[in-house]
């Protein structure tokens, strides 16, 4: 980032906003697939829309010839609004309304079912629609997580599978999904050579069962590997203001060794259970193309947020800093938890400096000399609401007026659970394009809520 871009930008907004790195979204797309060629799968990544509201990353995805995973009529009119055709979306989520199935039936999207009455629903709807058939992958319940609201139990699939027979060409089957909670390879392995069965006894039943959809959970890796075990060992309730419990259990794993690309390599490598064979070779041996859902991954390094420091208050032994915005832009702490990385500040002069080891990883809050503790929190008058509980360690004095740089936030971070709160406006989201001259240009994003 070019020096005095940000400062410019704070400037110019009056208040935090995000930026977004169109580059970095085509470059874990372009790996993704690489991944998958270099197994010999044939496969098809979706954007998981959820994970960020811009329109950017549904115009890059359209542009890569890759598809967009939504879950509401809004979200499918801004696919289709910025170029994902219709066959390219998949419709997921959990009792979807019928203006939405209508909407995916009359453009041709993959719809995953998630119940037996939303399979009914699409029968009338293609029934009475006339024009097309409904295209439809059937959700499965994961035996490991048999708690889970999502998905169809053994005998509500076999009911499913017979309906869909029943009704002839107004639905194509074209086979199964799931989704499963946490980054474990082996349970994922496990279950997709499970859902690579039901299609070849499906096809039995006459019926097309070409695909699987794995969902996302591709870990990505925020920190390395001796910072995060670091954390972990020495984290105590004494490096958060007001002694602050959180349980490092509650953390995502912010660092991983196998991440982005390289987890779907090691998955489709991993061998599932009861099988000779690794999961491409499953793959590859019944046919089957495998759907990729993939939020996280897709948006890693993809973009930040930039707060301005709007006070500076001294207590024992650190500083509270009160930035220009809320944690409704830093979406972690409302699941109980810590956006771990640290921050980046940059003073008004426009040096950038960081925590003691420079690399934004999560750290230890001591204060040897040349080193300034400080919490984030929120210009909201609630005392819960803060950026960063951990006192982190700056390299230099925070100031009224620097700013802070919270990195690789694009994914889920920025704008999950964004509200105007105080009547303060949403952050802009501002795409950077890196071009050959000597600073990057910027332009809004289209997308406007």
């Amino acid at each position: 980032m070019a020096s005095g871009l940000l400062p410019e930008l704070a400037y110019a907004f009056g208040g935090p906003f995000h930026f977004l790195l169109p580059d970095a979204f085509d470059a874990n797309l372009r790996t993704m697939r690489e991944a998958l060629t270099a197994a010999g799968v044939d496969g098809f990544v979706y954007f998981a829309k959820k994970a960020n509201k811009a329109a950017l990353f549904v115009e890059r995805a359209a542009a890569g010839g890759a598809g967009v995973d939504v879950a509401s009529a809004a979200e499918l009119r801004e696919a289709l609004g910025h170029g994902v055709r219709g066959e390219h979306l998949v419709v997921t989520g959990p009792a979807k309304d019928r203006t939405l199935l209508y909407l995916a039936v009359q453009h041709g999207a993959l719809i995953a079912v998630d119940s037996l009455d939303e399979l009914d629903v699409l029968v009338t709807i293609a029934l009475t629609g006339g024009i097309r058939p409904a295209r439809i992958l059937l959700r499965v319940l994961p035996p490991a997580q048999p708690n889970s609201r999502f998905g169809l139990t053994d005998a509500e699939l076999a009911a499913a599978l017979d309906r869909c027979v029943r009704a002839g060409d107004v639905v194509r089957m074209e086979g199964f999904s799931f989704h499963l909670s946490g980054y474990a390879l082996q349970p994922r392995a496990d279950l997709a050579a499970r859902l690579v069965e039901l299609c070849l006894k499906a096809r039995v039943q006459g019926l097309e069962a070409s695909r699987i959809s794995i969902g996302g959970g591709l870990p990505i890796s925020y920190t390395d590997a001796d910072s995060w075990h670091t954390f972990l060992a020495e984290h105590e309730n004494g490096h958060y203001h007001a002694g602050k419990n959180f349980h490092t259990g509650d953390f995502y794993p912010y660092h991983s060794p196998l991440a982005g690309a390289d987890a779907l390599a090691a998955l489709l490598a991993t061998r599932p259970e009861g099988h000779e064979h690794s999961l491409a070779r499953l793959l590859r041996d019944a046919g089957v193309l495998l759907l990729l859902e993939p939020g996280r991954a897709l948006l890693h390094q993809a973009g930040a947020t930039v707060f301005t420091v709007q006070g500076v208050k001294e207590r024992a032994g650190y500083r509270i800093l009160t930035v220009d915005g809320t944690s409704l832009s830093l979406s972690e702490q409302w699941f109980n938890s810590e956006y771990l990385p640290d921050p980046i500040l940059i003073p008004q002069d426009g040096d950038s400096y960081d925590s003691t080891d420079g690399s934004g990883s999560p750290g230890s809050p001591g204060s040897p000399e040349g080193v300034f503790p400080a919490c984030v929190g929120a210009a909201t008058c609630l005392e819960s609401d803060m950026l960063t509980w951990r006192k982190i360690p700056f390299s230099r004095r925070p100031r009224t007026g620097d700013l802070l740089v919270y990195p690789n936030t694009a994914g889920y971070q920025m704008d999950s659970n964004e509200s105007p709160f105080h009547d303060l406006a949403l952050p802009p989201k501002v795409v950077v394009d890196h071009t050959d001259g000597p600073r990057p240009r910027w332009r809004l994003d289209r997308h406007f809520s």
